[in-house]
């Protein structure tokens, strides 16, 4: 099985074609051994370019470390677009890729035939639904307030961008809890199928720094829903632009609004290496 290895600001990720085959082809448990550090390839998810079946170019399919699905990740497909543009001859400079979140738009800058940036349309930001608390005000995101251990409270904002976020604002993100506080967040009775963990610094109305505590892997270099839900709070909670540079441990993305509402994360996709997986790459030596 040839395998191509990507990151996106650090976000790094497994692709493999299943355009013959139609679906991912890896259970659970090979995907994360296939993303352990020490005796995998080491990822932050595995990716499956699919066909399209709802007028797309492409689908996708995403599977955090862990084994489990996720909807849609910011970083991952545009490191997909670069994939299909370079490897897979959709050599088209605007594509839509189909995701368990909805078809996104994705604007690709090429530069010498590879693909340099790519602009994700990531569309309208979701402030309801089951994988969220009870939203109180329609149109902003739900207010919460979590209890943690050591009995320490803390507010938080909660939304979706076609996967769940709960963001917490922070004086200094760098001295952030975010192994103590993340992975009971993220399994915290008010989201039912887990929640991804923004812990937020405001810099000035046009830069934040941002650490993430993903759903299924950890913390992580970057997370691009996640840069994009911390974008929304942001705004929302009067501390940020509409268009704002977010500063992550794997780099740095542009994260902005249009005139319609929808947000859209821009930032670079690489590719590191190839690879094929020896037959018997599971079997205990």
């Amino acid at each position: 099985m040839v395998f191509y290895k990507y990151h996106g600001t650090g976000n790094d990720f497994i692709i493999f074609s299943a355009m013959e085959r139609g679906e991912p082809f890896l259970s659970p448990q090979e995907i994360a051994e296939l993303c352990r550090r020490h005796t995998g390839v080491g990822a932050d998810g595995v990716i499956f370019a699919c066909p399209p079946r709802a007028g797309g170019d492409a689908g996708m399919r995403i599977f955090n470390a862990d084994g489990s699905e996720a909807e849609m990740c910011g970083n991952g497909i545009r490191c997909l677009a670069k994939y299909l543009y370079e490897r897979e001859g959709i050599r088209r400079d605007r594509i839509f890729i189909e995701t368990r979140a909805g078809t996104r738009e994705l604007l690709l800058t090429v530069e010498g035939g590879k693909v340099r940036e790519v602009d994700v349309d990531m569309g309208f930001p979701e402030f309801g639904g089951p994988d969220l608390p009870d939203s109180v005000e329609a149109g902003t995101p739900v207010e919460v307030t979590l209890d943690l251990p050591g009995g320490e409270r803390t507010e938080a904002l909660c939304l979706s961008m076609g996967n769940p976020h709960c963001v917490v604002f922070v004086p200094h993100v760098e001295r952030a809890p975010v192994e103590a506080w993340g992975p009971h967040i993220e399994r915290h009775p008010y989201f039912p199928r887990r929640t991804n963990v923004e812990f937020v610094e405001t810099v000035d109305e046009g830069h934040i720094r941002v650490r993430v505590w993903e759903r299924g892997v950890g913390e992580t270099q970057a997370c691009g829903t996640g840069a994009c839900a911390a974008f929304v709070a942001s705004v929302h909670s009067g501390k940020g632009a509409t268009s704002m540079e977010v500063s992550l441990p794997g780099g740095r993305l542009r994260i902005y609004a249009d005139p319609g509402g929808h947000v859209h994360l821009v930032g670079a996709a690489v590719e590191v290496f190839s690879g094929e997986l020896s037959s018997g790459w599971m079997e205990s030596p």
